[in-house]
């Protein structure tokens, strides 16, 4: 069995993630796969897309992630910023505005909600596509330009957006070139029928816990997971497996539009990351299988709904049985 090491400073990367994980779970009930989905997107170097109906929970998630992180004075959060996507946003809205200074006798700028560690983008398909594109540059290369500036965003940003199902009154698609920045893209989901009993007989004591979550983790630790998760081992037929998968997404009948070379650096990201979360140093076959749909999917574009119901799924079983075959780790 390989096991690499990998170079660490002194976090214990396993108990750091449980740690969050549990914390986040106090408040965020039945709904750990989306939770480890999220930290793989953070550890990633990310971005996420949660889709789903109004009172799911997404909105909460985010917050709950934001305050189990410590920021870079002891004892405050890191900064985060909710930005509530309405047909009337302005681009200046997300990134900021020059306002006139009477004191100084000059413009300054204002910086907006952008500048910030964690950002959620509620509802992010109400605005319209113009808005939607002001984030494009923030996500990709983690800075923002105004006029002739060029703005750094924090080291740490990292962007949880959340949208409606598109068949909703009132909602604009979003462009294809904006989810292709998402790393991710889950549906949230409502919970099981037992859990949601449970949430209803703790929704007070639920409340509070959002109020008290510990900060397990600190900006430092989070950007040392990071690194961490670069260092991950991918064998060689996985790495091919990645290749063959999103090349196949170009070549099947039913998919107009394939998946791009990004699409497939962030699906080893992804796979590093995830496997991380999931305590260890190496990719398996199932990491595949897992995660493949989530970070596909919202980058294809198909001919017609049976092809988007069948034709990924027929790529990653192909793809996942050949590597069963090979028994990588035996």
């Amino acid at each position: 069995m390989i096991d690499p090491v990998i170079e660490t400073t002194g976090i214990d990367s396993v108990h750091a993630i449980q740690q969050l994980v549990t914390q986040m779970e106090k408040v965020i009930r039945g709904k750990r796969k989306q939770i480890e989905f999220v930290i793989t997107c953070l550890l990633a170097g990310g971005h996420i897309l949660m889709e789903d109906n109004p009172g799911t929970g997404k909105t909460v998630l985010a917050r709950t992630l934001a305050q189990c992180i410590s920021g870079a004075r002891e004892g405050e959060h890191v900064v985060f910023k909710r930005i509530q996507f309405t047909p009337d946003l302005l681009p200046m809205d997300l990134i900021g505005t020059h306002i006139f200074d009477d004191v100084n006798k000059a413009f300054i700028f204002k910086k907006g909600p952008l500048f910030c560690n964690v950002l959620l983008a509620d509802e992010i398909n109400r605005a319209s596509p113009k808005v939607q594109s002001a984030l494009l540059e923030a996500m990709a290369e983690q800075q923002i330009t105004v006029g002739d500036t060029t703005l750094l965003l924090e080291r740490l940003f990292f962007s949880i957006a959340t949208q409606n199902p598109i068949e909703m009154e009132g909602t604009y698609p979003l462009p294809a070139a904006q989810l292709d920045r998402f790393f991710m893209k889950i549906n949230f989901g409502y919970v099981d029928e037992v859990t949601e009993l449970n949430i209803y007989r703790e929704y007070l004591e639920i409340a509070r816990n959002l109020v008290e979550l510990q900060q397990v983790l600190s900006m430092k630790d989070i950007l040392e997971l990071q690194s961490m998760a670069g260092q991950v081992f991918v064998h060689e037929e996985i790495l091919k497996s990645v290749s063959n998968i999103v090349r196949s997404t170009r070549e099947h009948q039913d998919i107009t539009l394939g998946a791009s070379t990004r699409s497939g650096i962030a699906f080893l990201k992804c796979l590093r990351a995830y496997s991380l979360v999931a305590g260890r140093t190496y990719v398996i076959e199932d990491d595949v299988k897992d995660i493949a749909r989530a970070v596909l999917e919202h980058r294809l574009i198909y001919r017609n709904k049976e092809g988007k119901m069948k034709a990924l799924e027929s790529i990653i079983n192909k793809e996942t049985e050949r590597l069963a075959k090979l028994k990588l780790y035996a």
